[in-house]
């Protein structure tokens, strides 16, 4: 008999975690072997007990388990991590795939779907829509290695630069964004410095080219 799956789960609801384990522990491959609320707790124990799947609530009081995530495997590469949140949300994404999340998955997900999920990141398989992936290594390569003076941006920042990119005024910016457009006018001087370019048009091109599309 092959050895059973082990899995920690970090959830700061008490329910949540409940009802995680007696999921999981209903199938005799998978044994649940810790568990936390804690973001800073869950850091610590995770190398500790080497689990092979870490399923990790997205947000958490004291951080997130994305942050738990690059932290755990910066230390132990061999932990899975499988992101679950409430929030349909990019930037989240965006972040755990960063982190080196193997999955990423809403809670709403069917519980047969999440069980078949902890088995296969186990088995060293990809929970994330590969053209999600293929557009987050994209914005890596076109990214940092072009400008990185974007890493710099503010998120306000950023969306007037996605604006600036659609070719927007910088009235219609304003109309948009519902800001003043002298204030629009002051937000791209700045992104224009701190991209270390003159031009709008440079700064037009440059962002279709780092944020891509979907951003």
């Amino acid at each position: 008999m092959s050895t059973p799956i082990r899995v920690f789960l970090l959830d700061d609801h008490d329910v949540v975690r409940e009802g995680l384990r007696v999921l999981l522990e209903r199938h005799d491959d998978i044994e649940v072997v810790g568990e936390s609320a804690s973001a800073v707790e869950a850091t610590a124990r995770i190398p500790a007990l080497r689990p092979d799947v870490a399923v990790l609530d997205a947000r958490l009081p004291d951080g997130s388990g994305i942050e738990v995530c690059r932290a755990v495997r910066s230390v132990d590469p061999d932990v899975q991590a499988l992101v679950l949140t409430s929030y349909d949300d990019d930037e989240a994404l965006f972040a755990a795939i960063m982190a080196g999340a193997a999955g990423y998955v809403l809670k709403e997900i069917r519980s047969s779907d999440l069980v078949n999920a902890v088995r296969q990141v186990a088995a060293g398989n990809s929970l994330i829509d590969p053209a999600l992936t293929a557009r987050v290594l994209e914005r890596v390569r076109n990214g940092p290695a072009t400008a990185p003076e974007l890493a710099a941006l503010t998120e306000q920042e950023l969306s007037i630069l996605e604006h600036v990119a659609q070719g927007l005024t910088n009235r219609q910016i304003g109309e948009q964004m519902f800001l003043a457009e002298k204030t629009v006018k002051n937000y791209v001087s700045s992104i224009l410095a701190k991209l270390g370019v003159e031009r709008r048009t440079q700064a037009a091109v440059l962002a279709s080219k780092l944020l891509g599309p979907g951003r």
